[in-house]
């Protein structure tokens, strides 16, 4: 029989174990076939999402690959542990598969024959609690990025793979994604009916195209009567969070016309912020180049005053659409997502976003001049004492991601992390300030970002960026010698941290026995009592947990570790309050500051011998500079 012989075709059993060198090196050429995705993430309790996935095209040899290296991670993040359940079928019939011996993400599918449709079955399993690994779906909130749910096949470009996708969400939920629904499902709605259907796009732009959801949610304008729409997506745990006052829209609005004058182009048909705000989710940001994944904290627009600290976060990732994902570093430009990417420019992929994203942010009023001071006083004072600058350099700490990929991290100061963000920002400083010194005020790093990135108006495809293209085009805007002025920057070892920036812009670190309002509200969000100035210790402000011990410092050397708890000061329970008295009585007594310390089920006396006082870090205006770094934070006007 007719349906015996496709029986036995394609149960073969894979015959001998694969190797990496059985997967086909990707091809820009087009795949002859297609993907049809079906996504359920209706169970928001359990946190299981369900996939059916029908691939056409398939053959003898096929190789199907779950992403593994992931766009805006920078990293070999894709989570394998949480895909489970794998079934494959050909015309109902199950088909053979078998991981490859080398690289786990890569499965071998026993295809007999040309033009085989492949009916792919998987379960995704979204952590259920913080512990595993940070939360993305909540009874009311879901965060669904598609690159763990979906298997695509090996030796293609990403580009060059079609993919039409469905998804079912939960009855009355709305939705908002860079997706084009089609007219079957309006736009920002789901409901109980057929599930929302989406255009075919190539699986380079799904990927880069996740869906915010969830039961609260509104949509503002951004750019009323614009060609090419901006939107704020908001989603919340609670209905009354969504309350965003018209002032504070208004800085949003005006983020997006200071982006436009910044960079004199666009690359997305439309734009959608989508930000939650959720004390469930943990914050973060995911820049993507038509939209961004932004979580933020659930009071953030009914507690405005006191979240300063993350009001550049929208601004960071709008940034990354013309850094990052227009124009890309060619080392970090993939052709699909299981060839390794590299590092080496995150310098300027993220540190001259996070630099734009301070300025911007201050630029359209969604901090103020003195927050945004703030803000680099607590950069400046970091890498100013930062021990590991002594044995790692900063153009090192490009492979942090890599190393070390949302996992605690421990003995920060002395390891260093992901400092090519808050570095990379006072380098970039440096260079906005040294292009305004040498030119007499005449250009600056506005005319670089419009040189280097408001190319091709109006386009998307991918510009890739070397590091002797990042200099030429810096000297275009002012004759200089960038390389070296760069390279010594991003290689040196034990140099001194890169404050020129602050100098020039006419300003200098000081410190003082008060922190500012801005400190301050950071360390409260934070619910931290922060000494690393001082005695090194950031320690809880009502469990006295440690949560930071700068590397060498006092308490450092009083034998104090990461993961212990302070439990008393000077004999007396510990309060913040109480280790402040105790600091400032050290100035006068000299005597050490005695803390007990609990380490695991141990209890130990350190005495602490410190006798500098209270210290907290801010920029003091040095009026023998010209005040480039105001004029730097000062909007625009065109």
């Amino acid at each position: 029989m007719r349906t015996a012989a496709i029986a036995l075709a394609v149960i073969v059993p894979l015959a001998t174990s694969h190797g990496a060198t059985d997967i086909a090196t990707p091809a820009d050429i087009p795949y002859p076939g297609k993907i049809r995705l079906d996504v359920d993430a209706r169970d928001v309790q359990r946190r299981i999402v369900h996939v059916e996935e029908h691939l056409t095209g398939a053959g003898p040899g096929t190789v199907l690959l779950l992403p593994r290296w992931v766009p805006g991670n920078h990293a070999p993040s894709g989570p394998i542990d949480r895909f489970t359940g794998l079934k494959i079928q050909a015309n109902g019939v199950p088909v053979a598969w078998s991981r490859d011996a080398v690289d786990i993400y890569a499965f071998h599918v026993a295809v007999a024959s040309a033009g085989t449709t492949l009916d792919i079955r998987f379960d995704y399993l979204s952590p259920l609690q913080s512990t595993v690994d940070y939360l993305e779906i909540t009874p009311d909130l879901a965060i669904l990025d598609w690159h763990p749910l979906v298997l695509y096949p090996a030796g293609y470009f990403a580009r060059q793979v079609p993919v039409s996708g469905t998804l079912r969400l939960p009855s009355g939920w709305q939705f908002a994604t860079a997706l084009e629904p089609d007219a079957a499902a309006a736009p920002g709605a789901a409901g109980a009916g057929p599930a929302l259907q989406f255009r075919e796009v190539s699986l380079e732009q799904l990927i880069d195209s996740p869906v915010y959801a969830g039961r609260y949610a509104s949509r503002v304008d951004l750019d009323p009567g614009a060609a090419v729409p901006v939107r704020l997506d908001l989603f919340a745990d609670r209905p009354e969070q969504l309350a965003a006052k018209p002032e504070q829209l208004e800085a949003y609005r005006r983020l997006v016309q200071q982006a436009r004058w910044l960079f004199a182009s666009h690359h997305y048909a439309h734009y959608d912020f989508m930000y939650a705000l959720s004390d469930q989710l943990p914050g973060n940001g995911v820049e993507h180049h038509q939209s961004s994944e932004d979580t933020d904290a659930a009071d953030m627009f009914t507690d405005w005053d006191n979240n300063a600290g993350s009001r550049d976060l929208l601004a960071h990732e709008y940034t990354h659409s013309w850094n990052g994902k227009f124009r890309r570093p060619a080392d970090l430009w993939t052709p699909n997502y299981n060839v390794p990417m590299q590092n080496s420019l995150l310098w300027v992929y993220e540190g001259q976003t996070e630099y734009w994203g301070n300025v911007l942010a201050a630029r359209a009023g969604l901090r103020s001049r003195q927050q945004a001071l703030d803000d680099l006083a607590l950069f400046a004072a970091t890498y100013s004492a930062q021990a590991g600058r002594q044995w790692r350099s900063l153009q090192d700490t490009t492979s942090q991601p890599i190393i070390n990929f949302n996992r605690p991290h421990e003995w920060n100061d002395w390891s260093r992390g992901t400092d090519y963000y808050d570095e990379g920002l006072l380098i970039w400083l440096d260079v906005d300030t040294l292009i305004r010194e040498l030119s007499r005020g005449k250009r600056s790093l506005d005319d670089f970002a419009q040189r280097f990135f408001g190319i091709r108006d109006g386009q998307f495809e991918v510009v890739t960026y070397t590091f002797d293209d990042v200099v030429a085009a810096l000297d275009a805007v002012e004759h200089y010698d960038w390389a070296t002025f760069l390279r010594t920057r991003l290689d040196a070892v034990a140099a001194p941290a890169p404050l020129e920036g602050l100098t020039r812009g006419g300003y200098r670190l000081v410190f003082t026995d008060k922190p500012s309002e801005f400190e301050k509200n950071l360390d409260a969000k934070a619910k931290v009592a922060n000494f690393i100035w001082s005695i090194g210790l950031t320690i809880g402000s009502k469990d006295g947990n440690i949560t930071e011990c700068a590397w060498g410092g006092p308490a450092f050397q009083a034998g104090i570790t990461e993961a212990g708890q302070v439990l008393a000061v000077n004999d007396l329970a510990y309060e913040p309050e109480i280790l402040e008295d105790a600091i400032r009585a050290a100035t006068e007594n000299h005597q050490p500051i005695r803390l007990i310390v609990k380490t695991g089920n141990q209890f130990r006396v350190a005495d602490v011998d410190y006798t500098g006082g209270l210290r907290y870090p801010h920029l003091e205006r040095d009026t023998a500079h010209p005040a480039l770094l105001d004029q730097i934070l000062a909007p625009r006007t065109r």
